[in-house]
């Protein structure tokens, strides 16, 4: 009895979705897809799994270990993907090379990351998203930003906030300071959980300018408006730095031209695990969830470690955290759910197959049963009460009489079957 009680249960980290749980979420996921076709984007498929070598650690989000590994009969290595961009980058590759005009594509895919227990997030997650291949302008960071934007509006959301960063700001000071990489993977740590005090304590051994070591400790600061981002400049000469900057300068005013800078926080100390980004980065937060619901950013030199040298941008929205935030936040999506249950004998089948008809060509979900002999009319009711459904409609003899029941207000009618046609 124990094992079988086993077999009914899913694995760690993942878990099932039905009814109006299920249906709402399919509603928020069309609802996002509209608006990236409104935007002019292609759906785009790509398989569950591929080979490893597709999310090393250059080009991936997650480390080997949180990887679903497997081998196929020829012994390839092969993985469960646990991003979409390196797939999507490894098939524009595939069937765009010689294209050199901007593509637009989109998705809605599941990854799998195996996370530690104590994280708790899934390790099956639906995910949504976009990614603007052979567009390095300002304009397409932008059209990333309100596209999110958009996305998240259109599913429901009302309060949420987008936080734009800038990993070359960050990256051309690392270059600047010549650390090694233990100092380098702590001072990352300490400014993206903006430790300024850890900062502090961990450069005063290092030989490094003091002008730019007084940057590194404003880092943790410099996040706000975009007025607070542009003290930035006063702190560095490095040109490198000073173009990110710019550029987040460029992306907020075209955002004002879309009305959505209202929406925007600016963070220059802002990181990213995920190695492949190049320029800007972005995250949207709700509350109601403890995470990001949305991640993105620029990844210029991803495409080229597929063969195609082209610059591309792109986000992703965590379609699981984001319906954890409507729930929490009391955002309801409406969808019609099936609230009518025809039951008939079998000698009323014919009529009760035409009825069902009748409602189906009008767009309105039924559900048809012949009723079993070891089961009475209230049984049915109570069946349709405990799935939330308002209508029974019995059909007995030959099905000429329909004996509508309404499940909230307790009340019964006959109606001739002929009203219905």
């Amino acid at each position: 009895m124990a094992g079988n009680n086993r077999l009914i249960h899913t694995p760690e980290g993942v878990r099932d979705s039905y009814n109006a749980e299920c249906r709402k979420k399919l509603a928020v996921q069309d609802k996002i897809l509209n608006t990236f076709y409104l935007y002019g984007y292609e759906h785009i498929q790509t398989p569950s799994f591929e080979y490893f070598d597709i999310f090393s650690k250059d080009r991936g989000s997650v480390s080997d270990r949180e990887m679903f590994k497997f081998f196929d009969r020829d012994n390839s290595t092969l993985v469960l993907r646990p991003d979409m961009t390196p797939a999507v980058a490894r098939c524009v590759a595939k069937y765009f090379m010689d294209d050199t005009m901007p593509l637009r594509l989109c998705y809605l895919e599941r990854t799998f990351k195996n996370n530690s227990s104590y994280q708790g997030r899934l390790k099956e997650r639906a995910e949504t998203g976009v990614e603007l291949i052979g567009d390095d302008s300002a304009d397409g960071d932008a059209e990333m930003i309100a596209m999110v934007i958009d996305s998240l509006k259109a599913a429901g959301l009302k309060e949420f906030q987008v936080e734009l960063g800038q990993v070359a700001f960050y990256r051309s000071l690392l270059e600047e300071a010549g650390l090694n990489g233990d100092v380098e993977e702590e001072l990352n740590q300490l400014i993206e959980n903006k430790n300024d005090f850890g900062v502090e304590e961990l450069l005063k051994n290092q030989g490094i300018d003091p002008g730019l070591k007084q940057v590194f400790l404003k880092l943790p600061e410099l996040f706000g408006s975009l007025e607070q981002i542009m003290e930035a400049k006063k702190l560095t000469a490095n040109p490198c730095a000073l173009a990110a900057i710019e550029r987040l300068e460029q992306v907020h005013h075209i955002l004002e031209s879309y009305g959505l800078a209202g929406y925007v926080t600016y963070d220059l100390g802002m990181l990213s695990k995920y190695h492949y980004y190049t320029g800007i980065i972005f995250k949207a937060y709700t509350y109601g969830t403890g995470d990001y619901i949305v991640t993105g950013g620029r990844y210029d030199k991803l495409l080229v470690q597929f063969g195609k040298d082209t610059p591309a941008v792109g986000f992703v929205i965590v379609v699981d955290q984001l319906m954890a935030a409507l729930s929490r936040q009391q955002i309801d999506t409406p969808v019609t759910l099936v609230n009518t249950v025809i039951l008939y004998e079998a000698s009323a089948r014919d009529n009760a197959i035409r009825l069902g008809r009748y409602f189906k060509d009008k767009g309105l979900a039924v559900q048809s049963m012949k009723r079993r002999p070891d089961k009475e009319i209230e049984d049915y009711k109570a069946m349709a009460a405990q799935r939330h459904m308002r209508n029974l409609l019995y059909l007995k003899g030959e099905g000429l009489v329909v004996t509508a029941m309404d499940m909230v207000n307790h009340s019964a009618d006959e109606i001739p079957v002929s009203a219905y046609e």
